[in-house]
């Protein structure tokens, strides 16, 4: 659900005195734990360290960033596969064909002894 537009969007007071201290120029990444705060026009050019609940992920904020949330830009879970025999059984049969692959190469390049 989005915020009022009554209220307007929601920036970090504290984040945004440290990027107000920060001058442009400057190759600092800026730490912060607000994955909640509104990108705003005034942070475009800033590299931010987003946590993601277990690091800081470096996110360089550009035009087109302007609006969005920064915790959308540091995914804070990691994919790792639909589950399912059928997903399995897919799976070992890439690795079965790509090790297929690797051997038919090495006896392609094998030279014959004589």
């Amino acid at each position: 659900m989005s915020r009022s537009l009554k209220k307007g969007p929601f920036v970090d007071p504290r984040l945004m005195e440290k990027v107000l201290r920060v001058r442009k120029g400057d190759k600092v990444v800026i730490k912060t734990w607000a994955r909640h705060c509104t990108i705003s026009p005034e942070m475009v050019g800033f590299t931010f360290g987003v946590h993601n609940g277990k690091e800081f992920i470096p996110v360089f904020v550009g035009e087109d960033m302007v609006g969005h949330k920064l915790g959308e830009f540091s995914p804070s879970t990691k994919f790792s596969r639909h589950g399912g025999k059928m997903q399995k059984g897919l799976e070992q049969q890439a690795e079965a064909s790509q090790a297929a692959k690797v051997a038919g190469a090495a006896e392609v390049k094998k030279p014959e002894a004589k």
